[in-house]
């Protein structure tokens, strides 16, 4: 592994939510480190301007896709021209997701399939496209799921939520294991309380402005995700599948 290069030089990456937050930070991370990054969003020419400003200062460079992860034919489509660009993934990070917060009284129905639908089916879709066209083809890959430490340990005012993560969790377990033998890497990303929009939201309707008990006293940054990212996504992380890795500051111990 050359890492004078980049310690993703040269690999081919595909990540889904990439229009802000730990998706966007990611995407930049992977360019720094030499990647080709595929960074997804849902709607058209969101991505071009900040594509072409990080593709002129880094190493790799970010080639905007753009396709509703909940729409099976739009993934296919866009799995197809990636396909014919490259010829390979090397790394997918499903990070794209949706957060909605209501205590159990309140949770619809509807919004939940809608959660379930972004945060669990869609995952799956391009996992599966991803993972049966290309990776188990070439014999490798790494796979990183973008959960939630509420996942793990559940969240009051987050039911839903929660259990869609929860669902990744599990998802992360079992695709780990059968994708195993064909030398593919499943692992699951858990943040805590990372400063995002959504994150500021939550903590607004949530917590009613109080930030929870962190044992290293503030909230993340993306870039930490985004450095969790890189681990799993590069050689330096050869031997590890089916791990939760849960950054939080301490939030869960």
């Amino acid at each position: 592994m050359n890492t004078e290069l980049g310690l993703l030089f040269g690999k081919i990456c595909l990540i889904t939510g990439a229009s802000r937050g730990i998706g966007r930070q990611t995407a930049e991370c992977f360019a720094k480190q030499g990647a080709v990054v595929y960074a997804n969003a849902r709607r058209a020419g969101c991505l071009e301007e900040w594509a072409k400003e990080i593709s002129a200062e880094e190493r790799g460079k970010i080639i905007p896709l753009y396709f509703d992860i909940t729409n099976t034919e739009e993934v296919r489509q866009g799995v197809l021209k990636l396909k014919k660009e490259e010829g390979r993934i090397d790394v997918l990070v499903n990070n794209a997701g949706m957060v909605t917060n209501e205590l159990l009284g309140m949770i619809s129905k509807d919004k939940m399939r809608e959660m379930f639908e972004v945060n669990v089916f869609g995952l799956l879709d391009l996992t599966q496209i991803v993972s049966t066209r290309f990776m188990m083809k070439q014999k490798s890959g790494s796979i990183i799921n973008i959960a939630s430490a509420v996942g793990v340990e559940g969240s009051q005012g987050q039911i839903a939520y929660s259990a869609s993560k929860g669902a990744v969790v599990s998802m992360t377990k079992s695709m780990a294991k059968e994708l195993a033998p064909y030398n593919i890497r499943v692992n699951a990303l858990a943040p805590g309380m990372i400063q995002t929009e959504r994150i500021k939201e939550t903590v607004r309707d949530v917590y009613k402005g109080n930030i929870p008990p962190i044992r290293l006293g503030r909230l993340g940054e993306p870039q930490e995700i985004a450095d969790g990212c890189l681990y799993l996504a590069s050689d330096l992380s050869c031997y590890t599948t089916g791990q939760v890795l849960t950054i939080s500051g301490g939030l869960v111990l």
